[in-house]
C-alpha cells in the first residue's frame, strides 16, 4: 500500500479479514492454518493457540498507559492500551481496535473489564500485523470518568441526541490522543494503519478516519453504531456519527448480522 492508493484486490482483503475474523469471534473456529484452531479459554493463555496439543505462542502481550492532557478533579488521567504484537523485533503494521459499551449503561460493574479479542489478534499477528485494544477513559484500567453520554443520573446510557453526541465527541477526543500514541511507536509501520470497532467503537473508527484521514488507510465496523435502534433519537444520533465518517476518502468495512438485538438489517 502506497500512501492513500487502495485497490480493490486490498478491499477484498480486508472484507475476508474481517469476515474470518467475525466467524472467529463468533463461533470459536480455525487458525490459519494446518491444524491450529482456536482454544477454549482453559486450555492455552491470551497469547497462545492449541497445535497437535500443545500451546504455542503466536504473540507478546504488552499492557501499557498513555499519559494525555486530560484532568479531572486535579489528577492527570491516563489510558490503558493492550498490544499483541509478532514475536520477533520489528516494525509491524497495525490495527488500533476500539471497544464497544456495556449494553444500556446501567452495570458499572462491566466499566472495569478490559476488552481484548484473542481471535481477532491472532488472525492479525499471524498475518504479520500489531493490533492494539485501548481503553478509553473510565474503561478497562483507564482513570477518569465514563462519560460517554449517560442520562443525568447516570443509570444508564441517553438517547437524547445532544447527550448521546456530547457522550462520542468525549470518546473521539480519547481515539485522537491513541492515535498519536500509536504513531510515535518505534515498532509502529506509520504507512500501514488500520481502525477498527465493535459497536461502538465500529461507528468511532468510521468517524475518526475522517478527522485523520492522513493517519489510516481504512476501517473495520463490527455492527457499530453509538444508541440501539429504537431508542429515543437513535435515528440523527448514528446518522450524524456515520455521515461525519462519510468524509473519509478511503474504504471501510461494514459487517452486520441478522437477529441482531441492536441494529437490524433493515435499518
Amino acid at each position: 500500500m502506497n500512501g492513500r492508493n487502495i485497490s480493490n484486490n486490498m478491499v477484498l482483503v480486508l472484507a475476508f479479514a474481517a469476515l474470518v475474523v467475525l466467524l472467529l469471534a463468533a463461533c470459536g473456529g480455525g487458525g490459519a492454518s494446518g491444524m491450529t484452531r482456536e482454544p477454549a479459554q482453559d486450555e492455552c493463555d491470551a497469547t497462545s493457540v492449541l497445535e497437535n496439543g500443545v500451546c504455542r505462542t503466536f504473540a507478546a502481550r504488552m499492557d501499557e498507559r498513555i499519559d494525555t492532557s486530560f484532568t479531572e478533579m486535579g489528577e492527570s488521567v491516563s489510558l490503558e492500551v493492550v498490544l499483541f504484537r509478532p514475536l520477533a523485533d520489528g516494525r509491524y503494521p497495525t490495527i488500533v481496535f476500539h471497544h464497544g459499551s456495556t449494553g444500556n449503561g446501567s452495570d458499572p460493574s462491566l466499566f472495569g473489564n478490559t476488552f481484548t479479542s484473542k481471535s481477532l489478534a491472532f488472525y492479525f499477528v499471524e498475518r504479520g500485523w500489531m493490533v492494539a485494544f485501548p481503553q478509553r477513559r473510565g474503561r478497562g484500567k483507564s482513570n477518569g470518568l465514563y462519560d460517554e453520554g449517560f442520562k443525568p443520573d447516570r443509570s444508564g446510557y441517553s438517547c437524547e441526541q445532544a447527550l448521546a453526541l456530547g457522550g462520542a465527541v468525549h470518546a473521539l477526543e480519547d481515539l485522537d490522543v491513541i492515535t498519536d500514541w500509536v504513531r510515535n511507536r518505534s515498532d509502529v509501520d506509520t504507512t500501514r494503519l488500520l481502525v477498527g470497532g465493535t459497536s461502538r467503537g465500529g461507528i468511532l473508527a468510521v468517524a475518526h478516519t475522517a478527522q485523520r484521514p492522513d493517519v489510516y488507510l481504512a476501517a473495520i465496523n463490527f455492527v457499530g453504531g453509538w444508541i440501539a435502534e429504537g431508542c429515543g433519537d437513535y435515528r440523527s444520533i448514528n446518522r450524524t456519527l456515520f455521515v461525519d465518517g462519510a468524509a473519509f476518502p478511503g474504504p471501510s468495512v461494514w459487517l452486520y448480522g441478522e437477529h441482531d438485538s441492536f441494529y437490524s438489517l433493515p435499518y
